[in-house]
């Protein structure tokens, strides 16, 4: 007999690296460098900036002394700096805390009404978060009043409750306590339409399957739901974070509307002063890299977990 011919098996074939395609590569070359160019100037400027002594006669064309690190050494060593990096830090967790629950209730609200509610609730939520920023201010403004304002008048009207003519932005505290509830009704919109697609990604068998089971609410919020939908959760929580420590323009208004004071500063209105106000942009530039900095401390915890979800 015969012997029969070996046969060659698929699994016993030599393993071929594919080579990956460049095409990819080249294509998103433009993005790159548009990134680059729109992100990495600034950011490069800024750098060498907060190691000069640049003022107003920089501007005007006088080279700028190089000073070397005495800019950060100054930041580190100003109490006044402290103060503000901490009421800031503050400022921003307190009221990304705030917006990711309000955002995160409501949309839970959207996702177990009927059609015409969630339609309506989403309207408001577009509307609201659409709305120019200074025109929004405008109203917030007149709304908080010491004479003419709707909240004083209110809140005067209950029993036992004294606020006419209060000055809401003549004290820190009162002052910190709108421009939350402003930055708040500004964010919530995006915090709840982000988490409520997350949602709608989850799978109905999975949420039938829960009730069969005998699952409450509470349950099936905290096994089911939240687990699901929580890389959107961090996501939109990272971005909170960094667009609350940099919030300029509310503070800003709010100080126009009430008391420019150091106490009534965070970081984004202490940098605008220096830079704009003293015209000593190379601490200015300086104050913007500690942001920087500080920034990737604060979202570092989560930018890990999102890079090793992706990674499993």
């Amino acid at each position: 007999m015969g012997t029969a011919p070996a046969t060659t098996h698929a699994s016993d074939a030599p393993i071929r690296h594919r080579r990956r395609p460049i095409t990819p590569y080249f294509l998103i070359l433009p993005a790159i460098g548009i990134l680059l160019l729109g992100l990495g100037y600034p950011l490069l400027w800024q750098l060498v900036t907060s190691t000069q002594e640049y003022g107003l006669a920089q501007q005007f064309g006088q080279p700028a002394p190089f000073v070397g690190l005495d800019n950060y050494a100054a930041i580190i060593t100003s109490s006044e700096t402290w103060a503000i990096v901490i009421r800031s830090v503050v400022f921003c967790v307190v009221t990304a805390v705030i917006t990711l629950i309000a955002g995160l209730l409501i949309a839970l609200l959207m996702n177990a009404a009927n059609k015409g509610a969630r339609l309506t609730l989403q309207i408001a939520l577009l509307l609201a978060w659409a709305m120019p920023v200074v025109a929004a201010m405008t109203v917030w403004i007149w709304l908080f009043d010491r004479r003419r304002g709707i909240i004083n008048y209110l809140l005067d009207a209950l029993p036992g409750v004294d606020m006419y003519r209060f000055d809401w932005f003549e004290r820190p505290l009162t002052f910190f306590f709108v421009a939350s509830v402003i930055v708040v009704w500004m964010s919530v919109p995006f915090v709840a339409m982000s988490i409520y697609a997350g949602l709608t990604q989850i799978s109905e068998e999975v949420v039938e399957a829960s009730k069969l089971d005998g699952a409450s609410n509470v349950q099936r919020l905290r096994y089911i739901l939240l687990p699901m939908i929580r890389p959107v959760i961090m996501i939109v929580f990272l971005l909170q974070l960094i667009w609350d420590l940099r919030v300029f323009t509310q503070v800003k208004m709010l100080q126009d509307a009430g008391s420019s004071a150091s106490q009534f500063d965070l970081l984004g209105t202490y940098i605008y002063k220096l830079g704009t106000g003293s015209q000593n942009f190379g601490m200015s530039s300086a104050v913007s890299v500690f942001i920087l900095a500080l920034t990737l401390v604060l979202s570092w915890f989560y930018v890990r977990s999102l890079m090793q979800e992706v990674d499993q």
